[in-house]
């Protein structure tokens, strides 16, 4: 099993990209970290969160654990995102990061989601939340591994 992110919006900029590469290449299985970017909808407001989160729901498996970034989700300590992590490894389940576009996700995509995760209360670009997300990704497996890369 692996974690896989589903973003909606354009290829990653380079910084972002360097930064994940970074990260990325520090990643052993199952915290190897793949991509899969949708482009935005042209539509606005709730045509375009519908046919996104259409999009990312088609991209999703009944078996995988789903977790959906939100700025109203539960927000997590990097502890508790790496036990998360690792019990979903434990059972043999992939792990889906879903990124949403500028208007959100709709409800059908919130239902599926078996997680509901904030970074911050504070909204970030999309790009960032990318980079800050392989971090965390690789902080999670450090922390599971006992290595000393997060400090209590």
């Amino acid at each position: 099993m692996s974690i896989s992110v589903v973003a909606v919006g354009k290829k990653h900029e380079s910084w972002v990209a360097e930064g994940i590469e970074r990260y990325s290449k520090r990643l052993r299985k199952p915290y190897d970290l793949s991509w899969k970017l949708l482009p935005h909808s042209s539509r606005e407001h709730d045509a375009a969160r519908d046919e996104e989160s259409a999009k990312i729901l088609s991209a999703l498996t009944p078996h995988q654990h789903v977790i959906l970034l939100d700025e109203r989700g539960t927000d997590i300590s990097s502890p508790k995102l790496a036990a998360r992590l690792q019990r979903q490894f434990d059972t043999a389940r992939g792990v889906v990061l879903i990124i949403g576009g500028a208007y959100g996700v709709n409800a059908e995509l919130q239902a599926r989601a078996d997680f509901t995760w904030s970074l911050s209360q504070l909204v970030f670009p999309h790009q960032l939340v990318r980079l800050i997300l392989a971090e965390q990704i690789y902080r999670a497996q450090e922390i599971s591994a006992g290595r000393p890369y997060h400090h209590e």
